[in-house]
């Protein structure tokens, strides 16, 4: 072997020693940097003709595990989700105050209870009148507060989603820029690991916003796929992208590189996207319509105590509220039974009373009786009070006023029948004598048939997005208004739209209804109207969870009422009192028991949220509101605790395969500095031969 061969092999020693001790030194240096994935040297023997030429460094890589990276990757990605949805169902419970505390919102109908409990043995009461209309308009403004605030915990997951649009794009960018810089490294035996670990740390931090799957070619680049099949990067970065919806939020897009654009929230299964969309399209709109539920049944309750009561003295205009039908056909329509309206003078006493007979068709003043039907039914009344009272009906509203100094109340509940529709009597119904108001449709029991007339404008549309139960889009559904007039074709179109998704069906009050085990619905556009400027089909039926949580924020204790306590209904009209006598009396608090009671009332509740369709007392669904809310904030709580946990082992078994241990970096210093003296000393060696060499020559 030449000297110039062995000073070579030792060349090639002390250099390698080198690059091992420079990496080591790397190592040591970033013990506690965090995410840091230490290096490790890979050596080769050098040959040539079969002889041994030294060493070289084969390659410099990362001590990195692909399996435990992708449970780190998988585990970051679920909590997330776990996350994001916590926080959310947190932010919403606080909304509501503690249940066990009296000024909870849960349990500030049972103090209104009580208030008229105590109003009924001193109904005159001015003070408790004026408490009880306190209380209502506090509980009223708090449901619509609570119900704006988890509106706007929607807008800000909305926010959050699209700001993470940018995060994740710039995150794309920077990773797919970092394959070039690896790939070049790697073909020139240099040492990319720098490039590497801040790509790897920017990838953990993708996945946290949604599910990845990674595949590292030869040449050290990435190719990532997102969700099911979408690819995040390949050739190029993905670029999302933010569309905004009907409803006002905004649908996010993927477009990969040299792609098309892909909706993305039906592609995912983890990241903190994920968690938002739900939270934003199926969480919050859940728990908004829970509370319209209870609200609305809540205020429905003590509103048909109200119509069966009177104030004393009894007001001189009875204004309803809009059915939501501008025509009177279908508005006085589908009523059983009979209701007695009474005019009272001015010491309370009945001055004239009209039986209202729906079955017969008549209005029946003094012993002489006035056919009506449903299209005629103002001209009736009218002609049958001869002027004592007059009745009017506009946009869908009932009202009734009589002379000055004179009063009007009902008497519905002692019919025989007594008149119904919808469950509801004829005052109730037309909302003649509600305690609390609504500038819109609150009650969706419609009162319609199958054989009814829709009365929906031809050329109107109704868009839904139809998703399944984790909030995952499955289809968009557009249908037309029917050109059958009746409620049957209505229902034929849109089951026919929505296919085996699941049914619509209308019931016996009237509520049309969408059931399903599998799909939610929810609107994304409405322009079908009923009549000209009437209400759209979703208003009217209050489809999707969105619509019906508009009732929420738009009742309001009746302004007179809120005026003058005096208008509270807490008396019951006696029609048996004897002629000349007050069928009103001051002290009689029967409106008020009944009032008292409407608590333990039950109603017919819709499904709503995690609340199963059913027939609940209103404290009862109070009770099961609360409770829903809680056990899905403790659940959310619970997953995300869980979530925390699998990640933080992940991470811990990731770090103990990749991070730096100071002892075998020691023993790996020791190694190679030992190594490097010995090459070192063979150059020596070589080079004092050389001397002697040169010496002989000379």
């Amino acid at each position: 072997m030449s000297l110039s061969s062995i000073l070579g092999i030792a060349s090639s020693g002390v250099a390698t020693s080198q690059t091992s001790l420079r990496t080591v030194a790397d190592n040591i240096a970033n013990v506690n940097t965090k995410g840091y994935v230490r290096k490790i040297v890979e050596q080769t023997s050098l040959t040539s003709d079969g002889r041994g030429q030294g060493v070289a460094v084969d390659r410099i890589r990362q001590a990195a595990d692909a399996y435990l990276e992708r449970a780190a990757y998988t585990a970051s990605g679920n909590l997330g989700k776990a996350g994001t949805l916590a926080q959310g169902f947190d932010q919403a419970q606080a909304l509501f105050g503690d249940p066990s505390s009296d000024t909870s919102f849960f349990n500030q109908l049972d103090s209104i209870y009580s208030e008229f409990n105590v109003a009924s043995a001193s109904p005159s009461s001015g003070l408790g009148r004026s408490q009880i209309v306190l209380d209502l308009r506090n509980f009223l403004s708090d449901a619509a507060r609570i119900n704006s605030s988890i509106r706007d915990l929607r807008s800000q997951a909305d926010t959050q989603l699209t700001n993470d649009v940018d995060t994740v794009n710039n995150l794309l960018k920077a990773i797919s820029s970092l394959n070039t810089d690896i790939v070049q490294g790697n073909l020139t035996n240099g040492d990319a690991t720098g490039s590497e670990s801040l790509q790897r740390e920017m990838i953990k931090k993708l996945s946290s916003y949604m599910d990845i799957k990674i595949t590292t070619r030869t040449t050290g680049e990435v190719r990532i796929i997102g969700g099911d099949s979408i690819t995040l990067i390949g050739e190029g970065p993905a670029q999302l992208s933010s569309s905004l919806q009907p409803s006002g939020f905004s649908d996010i897009f993927v477009t990969p590189s040299g792609g098309s654009p892909i909706l993305l929230k039906n592609r995912l299964s983890s990241g903190e996207m994920l968690g938002l969309t739900q939270l934003r399209d199926k969480e919050l709109p859940g728990l908004m319509n829970q509370l319209a539920e209870y609200t609305s049944h809540a205020i429905e309750e003590l509103n048909r105590a109200h119509n069966a009561s009177s104030s004393v003295p009894a007001p001189q205009t009875l204004t309803g509220r809009s059915t939501g039908f501008l025509d009177q056909a279908t508005a006085f329509s589908n009523f059983t039974g009979q209701t007695t309206l009474a005019v009272l003078d001015a010491t309370n006493a009945v001055a004239q009373s009209a039986t209202i007979d729906f079955g017969a068709g008549t209005i029946t003043v003094g012993g002489v009786a006035t056919a009506f039907t449903p299209a005629t039914f103002v001209t009736g009344f009218n002609t049958a009070l001869g002027g004592t009272a007059t009745a009017s009906f506009t946009n869908g509203a009932l009202s009734i006023t009589t002379a000055a100094g004179q009063g009007l109340a009902f008497d519905d509940k002692n019919a025989t029948p007594p008149s119904l529709k919808a469950g509801k009597t004829f005052s109730h119904f037309m909302g003649l004598n509600d305690l609390v108001a609504s500038t819109s449709i609150s009650t969706y029991d419609t009162g319609l048939t199958a054989a009814s007339n829709h009365g929906f404008n031809a050329g109107g549309q109704i868009a839904f997005d139809l998703t399944d139960p984790t909030g995952q889009h499955l289809v968009d559904v557009t249908v037309p208004v029917p050109a059958g007039p009746l409620m049957s074709d209505l229902i034929t179109a849109l089951n026919a739209g929505v296919g085996s998704y699941g049914t619509f069906a209308l019931d016996s009050k009237g509520r049309l209804n969408f059931s399903s085990t599998t799909t939610n619905l929810a609107i994304q556009s409405d322009t079908t109207q009923r009549g000209t400027g009437g209400v759209s089909m979703s208003a009217l039926f209050g489809i999707g969870d969105v619509q019906r949580s508009l009732r929420t924020d738009q009742y309001g204790v009746r302004a007179d009422i809120v005026q003058d306590g005096k208008y509270l209904a807490l008396a019951k009209l006696d029609l048996t009192a004897a002629a000349g006598q007050p069928a009103l009396k001051v002290g009689n608090g029967e409106g008020a028991k009944l009032l008292a009671n409407a608590g333990a009332a039950t109603a017919s509740f819709d499904k709503a949220g995690t609340i199963s369709s059913g027939t609940y007392s209103i404290s009862d669904y109070a009770a099961q509101f609360a409770g829903s809310l809680a056990r899905s904030s403790a659940q959310a709580e619970s997953a995300r605790k869980s979530a925390d946990a699998v990640n933080t082992a992940a991470e811990d078994r990731r770090s103990k395969a990749e991070d730096v241990n100071i002892d075998d970096e020691l023993i790996k210093l020791t190694t190679y500095q030992q190594a490097f003296n010995a090459s070192a000393r063979m150059v020596k060696a070589a080079g004092e031969l050389y001397d002697v060499l040169l010496a002989m020559v000379n």
